[in-house]
This record gives C-alpha cells, structure tokens and sequence, in this order.
C-alpha cells in the first residue's frame, strides 16, 4: 500500500502549479545541463555559450515574472526614475489571506533559487582550475543572473513578511484599526 505524501515534500505531483513548477526548473537545470555537456564533450564554445545564453535570459525572465508569482507570492522590479534618472527596486508579496502559498512549491522554490549560484560558483572553481578562462566569462554571467534573482526574492520575501507583521499588527484590535484608518484618511485628505 502507498503512503500518502505530506505536503511540504520534495514531489511535483503536490504542487498547486506542476507546469509551472516543471518549466522553472527545467530552465533551471537545463542551463547547467548544456554547459556541462560544452565543457566535457565539445570543444564549440559559441554553440554552448550561445545556447545557455538563451536558457539562462529565459529562466531569469520566468522566475522573474512568472514562476516567482505562482510559486510563491512574490514579484519584484526595477524602476528609474525619468526626473532625476535614480534607479529602486520594488517588492511586491501577495496577500497572505487570499493566496494560500502551497508548501511543496515554496520549497522547490527557494531551494532551486538559492542552490542555482552555489552550483554556477562550483563550476567557476571548476573552470579555473581547469584554465578554460573563456568558459568562467559565460559563469560570471550565469552568475550576475542568478543572484541578481536570488537577491531581489530574498528581499522581497523579507519585505512581504514585513509589510505582513505590520497589517497583522494593526488588524489586531479595534484602537488599532482605528488609529490606522484615521491616520491613513488624513493622509489622502490632504492637498
């Protein structure tokens, strides 16, 4: 007899979004699939580079604005300012009480997110030791993308956690409320 799986395992069947889940970490896998495969078995360097080029904007793109908001909640970009030309990040969680965030996808997620550069380091260790330095220019890129997204879902998890203790706190009693809904009606009343 099967035993049924807790939520919260490492199986893509308990996922609330399996092609979702299946598409990020293809892209995720398939990137340091196809390097691995130049550096062992080709000496043809453009084609691999090119190729994981590709694979790797595509996963920067589908963890950015996709896998990020169906897995987990969260979504982050970058404005600039077209006055002063300054750039910010922004962070952006849902709403805890109206998405419900599955366990088994969240895990996936940010074990995916944060063993992705240990992996892309590993192999510019690899590389150096190797002294195929032509290879280490396509890891420091692997590398900028990668992070790049492990640092703003790292912040934005901690913003979306913040901004949540906050709206908790205020919810929690009735002179609470009261004191914030007055100070936000200030607020939008003046000019």
């Amino acid at each position: 007899m099967e035993e049924p799986q807790l939520q919260g395992s490492l199986s893509w069947r308990l996922s609330s979004h399996p092609i979702t889940l299946l598409c990020f970490l293809g892209f995720r896998i398939s990137s340091l699939l196809v390097y691995l495969f130049g550096i062992l078995f080709t000496e043809n360097f453009v084609l691999i580079f090119i190729i994981t080029i590709l694979l790797l904007a595509a996963d920067f793109y589908y963890l950015k604005n996709i896998a990020g908001r169906r897995l987990v909640g969260l979504r982050w970009w970058n404005e600039v300012d077209g006055q002063s030309g300054d750039s910010h990040w922004v962070f952006e969680s849902s709403d805890p009480a109206t998405k419900v965030i599955n366990a088994t996808d969240s895990r996936f997620f940010w074990m995916a997110l944060y063993s992705q550069p240990l992996l892309w380091v590993g192999l510019a260790v690899i590389a150096i030791f190797r002294f195929e330095f032509i290879w280490l220019t396509l890891v420091v890129i692997a590398l900028s993308l990668t992070v790049t997204n492990t640092l703003a879902f790292s912040r934005c998890d901690k913003f979306g956690h913040a901004s949540s203790l906050a709206g908790g706190a205020f919810s929690g009693g009735n002179m609470a409320t009261s004191v914030a809904t007055g100070m936000i009606g200030r607020l939008f009343t003046r000019s």
